[in-house]
């Protein structure tokens, strides 16, 4: 027979079970800022304004109609939807030439996927842009992509991350977000996910991210397996498991 030091443990692991990882895109799967930044300033630049690296920073993770409104304000003369689809042809035509993956990222994905572990990518850039990249891809990793244009509210709001645990659920009903982790850059993305439920995880990459306890934080995605993945799903669970009662034996 199991201790009940033992059964607790076990009961953690089951409901600890990593079930899915929810990727973003830019600046997680691929290195595309400076990309966004090239496009920003070329757009800038030809309505007659000036675009600094600290005004492209404010940008970083946000929804593209976010971001568009600071162009405008930037000297850019066009509606938003132009704006956006502007920057976007720019992008992927970049993209097209060569897909700069970040470090770590392919490698991580591959064991995922090898190891039966569902892959979404939830990213604030609109469908063109994300299944240019995931074409470029040697297996098809990604289940689903959960774009910027699919959603009514971008980043920092939770709505991404949340369609995308739905969207898993609709094939395993009894997944939660506990068994989800999400791989963020920035501070809008990191948000977004920790306000969804989903076990998170940052990798800064151009603008740091502050400090919080809700999240862990990873210098890169070099060197990490499913194993790291799964001790922070395992963990959630632990931390979530309800204190034995008094008394009881160890």
């Amino acid at each position: 027979m199991l201790s009940s030091a033992t059964q607790p443990v076990i009961r953690a692991e089951r409901r600890g079970e990593l079930k899915a990882a929810l990727w973003d895109m830019d600046g997680t799967l691929v290195d595309t800022e400076p990309y966004w930044i090239a496009a920003e300033r070329a757009l800038v630049e030809s309505h007659g304004g000036t675009w600094s690296h600290e005004q492209a920073m404010q940008l970083v993770g946000q929804s593209l109609m976010h971001s568009a409104g600071i162009l405008q304000k930037a000297g850019v003369d066009l509606e938003k939807r132009e704006i956006v689809d502007s920057l976007s042809a720019r992008v992927i035509d970049r993209l097209r030439v060569e897909v700069p993956w970040r470090p770590g990222a392919k490698e991580l994905l591959d064991e995922l996927y090898q190891s039966g572990v569902r892959c979404a990518l939830v990213t604030m850039s609109e469908g063109p842009m994300a299944r240019e990249v995931v074409a470029s891809l040697p297996e098809p990793y990604f289940e689903f992509l959960i774009t910027g244009d699919i959603v009514s509210q971008g980043k920092p709001h939770p709505e991404a991350y949340l369609a995308a645990v739905e969207r898993l659920q609709d094939t395993d009903p009894e997944l939660t977000a506990d068994h989800c982790v999400a791989l963020e850059d920035s501070v809008p993305g990191v948000a977004s996910a920790i306000a969804s439920g989903v076990v998170t995880v940052g990798i800064p990459h151009q603008v740091p991210l502050p400090e919080d306890p809700r999240r862990a934080t990873w210098d890169t995605l070099r060197g990490r397996s499913v194993a790291d993945l799964e001790a922070l799903v395992t963990a959630r669970a632990l931390a979530n498991m309800p204190a034995a009662p008094l008394g009881q034996a160890n």
